[in-house]
């Protein structure tokens, strides 16, 4: 069997096209260059070959590929066909990508009814292929030209093509009924009136030859040049752990979202948003409440599942004990996260014992244990030492601090003394599995999706961590700079990434773990979406990220910051400047206490921290031990952070400009000539030199990361934005968030919800900031303003948002031009005065600057209460219609 490619791209001197595929023959296949910026290759393959997939790339001269977008294409062959011509368009990035994500080809415009293509005895024949993921239910794409059998341009008799692998489109026809060349244009028909109601855009395409008898020609033509998009829809997000419902047992569970699901398609909304889903089960206290510090990239968490799955134990205790012990949790009105995990862990173990020996057996068991066993085993087992050892710091775990896949295999041996203990996460994880995909799955059958939640960072006592190490930079700890969640910036703890190692197998790490989330989502949240440009590189001495840096960055030289005109000096520009004058004005009359106690004078005025206060852990860790005032331990943090320069890890003859430098007393105390000197440098530094590459950075990782999966994906694009984000986001069409009261533009107050981009996601809020209804009482200047600004109001703003105010405000982001506007629960509730909760301070999810903050917010009415809430649902679906959403 004889195939040749051919495939059209505009390549550059030096650059090659190759073809690879699934079989043997099309491993990285070299192409020729022809005319007309074709590429062709002839290739010949044994004639029982089975169908196969492929795609091609560009190579250049070092090295460098770039992929096509999207899917490989699959060929099957016709056991009469010897010779085939596939003629192929190069698959770039395409104008309307979002909507070949899962979201729409799943759910909002998966088909209800799929066509097979018409049967054909043709000895020779011509397939075209389009892809058209845009054609809602109850239309069909169809094929006219310029050719008797295309109809001569015939709207009334356009040819139906087939959409049985959506959103792929084919049609196949008799090539001794045309006539080459001919031009032809695919167009958006009524199948049951059989006219055309929309043709693409563009010239017409075109087919210059046909095949010679017992040949096929394959063309696939791209994808459909519709008009741009302006679908639009909205969305409601709620974190699992804030859920209630009847059947709840004091927490949220992935049961409860099916609930959620059918308030959402009952009020016309199509996506329900969470925060992440995975364990965080570090010390079974209240601090495992924090979603993004979880222990594993994989597993679910545990307190999600439903106990309902296990039916009736036969235990009568523990059932007694569940139903009163059910009641009594889930009428608290926020989550006790620790008496929800002893009592449930009580029933799992009951249920464990009385059901793993059957469960274990069963085919679906086992086949979701061999698919997902490179991750299930080391976690369960992880989790067993965790416990054994009362610590998550696997690092105290004496002979197992060093991971070994043989001592797992041993500790997870069915003979193994310790096998239940282990194999009870297993169980669990089978059921967090089925009971996610059950509640996905049931969400697209209504035309919903939920929406999942990447975080940037892992744990430095996680599994991964743990099994593999080289991964993660565990001697630096990750976080964000001063932003307006936290005026001292935020320290995660989290390690940063060793890209460089990731990169060496095609960040294999990366594309696993965005490969399970699509097991259940459909669309993904990208958590700190700059950690892929840079991340926020804190030092391990240091609690508060004021003395942090970007890495990867460009550190400056002393040579290159005299060469600027700045000469730095050690003493007075690396260490902490400390003057009796500032000492006064941060600490009043406790000042001489301070000195006498964490203080050593240096002479005229100025003083050092003793060496045991030297650093900010160091302070931590003295004022943990006896409790004193947090306002002096304060004090000192921002002493320790009295530095204009922060000394390159990597190369110490190198400096980053400590951000936020000009609010320091270092800084006040220059002389003009420098203040200028050092501001030009700091905003050249911040804002200009790292643009291109920081650029390269992201374009070396996200490519491929989220063309590994069918998912919409969404960014986090918050906080110190340079400008190279927006640019490689454009590239890439990926989804920006946009927030009223966090606007891109820093000359403005407020975003106008007008403007922004249709490939954004709008909302009033996130779980990181107070609700709608919170921020309007936090400032009542700033409530004055949007009050008569945006709002367009005459007179005082009212102190508190009376529901017209905040009808007003969800109805102004539901016009925005954003194909998705997504809500917190929360605000959508605060448009009636009957159902909202009436103090909104009790709406909060997290406070960022608080690192022990307690996630522990619940909905204060059921899911049952709020599907019967007629009038509020009415409201809501009004909203939403009115605004063509």
């Amino acid at each position: 069997m004889k195939l040749i490619f051919s495939v059209d791209y505009f390549t550059s001197w030096g650059q090659t096209v190759y073809v690879e595929g699934s079989i043997p023959e099309l491993q990285s296949a070299e192409m020729s260059f022809s005319e007309n910026h074709l590429w062709q290759l002839t290739l010949d393959i044994p004639s029982d070959v089975p169908s196969f997939t492929y795609s091609y790339y560009v190579k250049d001269q070092e090295g460098a590929i770039i992929r096509e977008w999207g899917r490989p294409r699959v060929f099957a062959p016709k056991e009469s066909i010897a010779v085939y011509h596939l003629k192929d368009q190069w698959m770039g990035i395409p104008y309307n990508s979002p909507f070949f994500s899962s979201a729409f080809t799943k759910a909002f415009f998966a088909p209800g009814k799929k066509t097979k293509p018409a049967p054909s005895k043709a000895v020779s024949s011509i397939t075209f292929r389009v892809f058209a993921p845009e054609i809602r239910d109850g239309k069909c794409l169809a094929l006219v030209g310029n050719n008797a059998v295309l109809g001569n341009w015939q709207v009334k008799k356009p040819l139906l093509m087939s959409n049985e692998n959506f959103p792929e489109w084919s049609i196949t026809l008799d090539r001794s009924k045309l006539k080459a060349p001919f031009e032809y244009k695919f167009a958006i028909a009524d199948p049951e009136a059989l006219s055309v109601e929309e043709w693409e855009n563009g010239t017409n395409r075109t087919l210059n030859t046909l095949p010679p008898k017992g040949e096929e020609i394959i063309v696939t033509c791209g994808v459909y040049r519709g008009i741009n998009p302006t679908w639009k829809c909205a969305g409601v997000a709620i974190p699992v752990f804030s859920l209630r419902s009847e059947t709840s047992f004091g927490i949220g569970d992935f049961a409860d979202l099916k609930k959620m699901v059918d308030w959402a398609a009952n009020t016309g909304q199509r996506v329900v948003q969470l925060l992440p889903v995975n364990d965080t089960t570090m010390t079974h206290t209240w601090t495992d409440s924090y979603p993004y510090n979880a222990n594993t990239i994989f597993a679910l968490h545990p307190l999600y599942l439903s106990i309902s799955v296990f039916g009736k134990l036969k235990d009568k205790e523990v059932m007694k004990f569940a139903s009163s012990t059910q009641k009594e949790l889930n009428a608290l009105p926020e989550v006790d996260y620790e008496a929800v995990s002893e009592a449930k862990w009580k029933i799992y173990r009951t249920a464990y014992k009385e059901q793993s020996a059957k469960v274990m057996k069963t085919a679906a068991y086992q086949e979701f244990a061999e698919q997902n066993q490179e991750w299930l085993y080391p976690y369960s087992a992880f989790c067993y030492l965790r416990d054994k050892f009362k610590t998550v710091d696997f690092r105290q775990w004496k002979q197992y601090a060093t991971f070994s896949p043989e001592v797992i295999a041993e500790l997870c041996d069915k003979n193994s003394k310790d096998y239940d203990e282990i194999a009870i996460h297993c169980f669990l994880q089978y059921h967090l599995h089925c009971q996610l995909k059950e509640a996905s799955d049931y969400a697209r059958s209504k035309g919903v999706i939920l929406k999942g939640d990447i975080p940037i960072g892992v744990s430095p006592c996680s599994v991964e961590a743990w099994t593999e190490p080289h991964l993660f930079n565990l001697d630096a700890q990750t976080g964000a700079p001063p932003d307006d969640f936290s005026i001292t910036g935020q320290n995660w703890g989290f390690p940063t990434y060793n890209w460089e190692r990731m990169k060496q197998d095609g960040f294999r790490w990366w594309r696993r773990r965005f490969t399970k989330m699509a097991d259940y989502f459909d669309a993904y949240r990208i958590d700190h979406l700059l950690g892929f440009f840079r991340i926020w590189e804190i030092p391990m001495d240091a609690v508060q990220g004021l003395l942090g840096h970007f890495s990867p960055a460009l550190p400056m030289s002393r040579q290159e910051l005299q060469a600027n005109g700045f000469w730095i000096d050690e003493e007075r520009h690396l260490k902490p400047y400390i003057r009796y004058y500032q000492l006064n004005e941060m600490f009043g009359n406790a000042t001489d206490e301070v000195i006498a106690k964490y203080l050593v004078e240096n002479g005229s005025g100025a003083f050092r921290l003793k060496e045991e206060f030297s650093t900010q852990r160091k302070i931590e860790a003295y004022f943990v031990a006896t409790g004193e005032d947090t306002n002096v331990r304060d004090g000192l943090y921002a002493l320790v952070a009295e530095v204009l320069f922060v000394r390159d890890p990597r190369d110490p003859q190198k400096f980053h400009p400590r951000i936020t430098a000009q609010y320091t007393y270092s800084y006040k105390a220059l002389s003009d000539s420098d203040k200028y000197t050092f501001d030009r440098l700091y905003d050249h530094f911040y804002y200009q030199r790292h643009n291109y590459f920081w650029s390269e950075q992201a374009m070396q990782k996200l490519p491929d990361l989220i063309t590994s999966t069918e998912m919409l994906v969404c960014a986090e694009d918050l906080g110190m934005i340079p400008a190279c984000v927006p640019y490689v986001m454009k590239q890439l069409h990926m989804l920006s968030l946009e927030i009223q009261r966090m606007p891109k533009d820093p000359t403005k107050k407020f975003a106008n919800t007008n403007y922004y981009p249709y490939l954004s996601v709008a909302t009033t809020s996130t779980h990181d900031m107070s609700t709608l209804r919170g921020w309007w009482e936090e400032d009542g200047e700033l409530r004055q303003q949007y009050y008569n600004q945006v709002l367009g109001k005459w007179g005082e703003a009212p102190m508190y948002a009376e529901p017209w105010i905040c009808s007003n405000i969800v109805r102004n982001h539901l016009w925005a031009p954003s194909i998705l506007t997504i809500l917190p629960l929360q605000d959508w509730l605060s448009i009636d005065g009957e159902i909202r909760r009436v103090n909104p301070h009790d709406e909060r999810i997290n406070v960022p600057a608080n690192p022990r903050h307690y996630w522990r917010y619940r909905m204060h009415i059921t899911l049952e209460q709020l599907l019967t809430s007629d009038d509020f649902n009415q409201k809501v679906r009004s909203l939403i219609k009115e605004t063509g959403r």
